[in-house]
């Protein structure tokens, strides 16, 4: 799936089709290797995901304009049954990631991307598999991580 990524940020002609919005994502569905789901995402400045997870999905991202930073947390952790869950110390990760970079991840991973610039929108392609199943979303206050909603897939298709 970064392979995918990676080669679909590359593609100019197909980047530059994403109608950007000055305040909101835009995003186009496309058609990802081997049964996975995919998409080009349009981020303007100071825009971003909020904490979430993918349902247990695999995932890749690539940037193929602008700048993402993303934080992320360096434990799997027990998404299923739990309402609330406190953090240890020494679990919060950070990349940036300008363009043509990229990154997997596993299926317990839970993150937030971000776009920081001011002024810039940046433009990227994920892809998942299996396809998501649903979307679980967190708030965060210091070390407590907190399930706030759970998105099935027509609320964002």
């Amino acid at each position: 799936m970064l392979d995918f990524a990676r080669r679909t940020v590359a593609d100019r002609e197909l980047v530059d089709s994403l109608p950007l919005d000055p305040e909101g994502r835009t995003w186009i569905r496309l058609d990802g290797p081997g049964g996975s789901e995919a998409w080009l995402i349009g981020w303007p400045p100071s825009t971003g995901t909020g904490w979430h997870d993918h349902g247990g999905s695999r995932g890749a991202f690539a940037t193929a304009g602008g700048r993402l930073t993303e934080q992320s947390l360096a434990a799997q952790l027990p998404t299923e049954g739990r309402r609330t869950l406190e953090l240890a110390e020494g679990v919060d990760r950070e990349r940036q990631l300008p363009a043509g970079k990229g990154r997997a991840f596993g299926p317990h991973h839970v993150h937030q991307v971000l776009n920081l610039s001011t002024e810039e929108h940046a433009v990227s392609v994920h892809a998942y598999y299996p396809p998501l199943p649903l979307m679980r979303r967190y708030s965060r206050t210091g070390p407590v991580l907190r399930l706030e909603a759970v998105e099935q897939p027509e609320e964002w298709e």
